[in-house]
């Protein structure tokens, strides 16, 4: 390599260094659960969760945010922590022990549904956020009694304010909306079993 070759890949390493050194950090997110626990006595029902199905738009890492009328912005350095089905199952799951009051609430394939008493199946339809302003949520249920196949089938819709221009926001907007869905589910399995034969 000749004297001038040396500056020339000095200048270009110290360039892709200074380029890396500048990149954003990446942020990662999560749902909570938020319903509040039963004041009712703790049963010992049996409930599988899934499988939880999302829109292939938002099925990704990067938390999608609309930014127009017809657009939608994925950014690269904020996302999910992990996959949007498994963090809905898992909120779910963790709504529906509390407002429930059993502990005996798992996710599909963990449990095989033969092995529960209610089976829980979720179609969401959409799952969209805008920053600032507010996040939606539409899912279509089914909770099976898995001893002779009876079932309630709804419908949630929800549309909660995101309260400040944060993901954070975005994700508590979520959460909310989640809980909703959840108490909907719970009033259905709470239904079905009070008409057990």
């Amino acid at each position: 390599m000749g004297r001038l070759g040396i500056p020339v890949l000095l200048c270009t390493l110290v360039s892709l260094a200074a380029g890396c050194a500048s990149t954003p950090p990446s942020h990662f997110y999560t749902l909570s659960a938020t319903a509040a626990p039963s004041t009712a006595a703790s049963s010992s029902l049996v409930i599988v969760i899934g499988p939880v199905s999302v829109p292939a738009v938002v099925d990704r890492p990067e938390i999608v945010v609309s930014s127009g009328s017809n657009e939608l912005k994925l950014d690269e350095f904020n996302r999910w922590a992990s996959p949007l089905q498994d963090n809905l199952s898992r909120v779910i799951a963790e709504n529906l022990v509390a407002i429930l009051g059993t502990r005996r609430v798992t996710l599909f394939p963990q449990m095989p549904s033969t092995a529960a008493q209610y089976r829980v199946a979720i179609e969401v339809h959409g799952f969209e956020s805008a920053i600032g302003t507010s996040t939606t949520l539409d899912a279509v249920w089914t909770v099976r009694r898995t001893t002779d196949g009876s079932a309630e089938t709804g419908r949630t819709s929800v549309r909660a304010s995101v309260l400040n221009n944060s993901y954070d926001a975005i994700a508590a907007a979520h959460s909310l909306a989640v809980a909703r869905l959840s108490l909907d589910i719970a009033d259905a399995v709470r239904a079905l079993d009070r008409a057990a034969p």
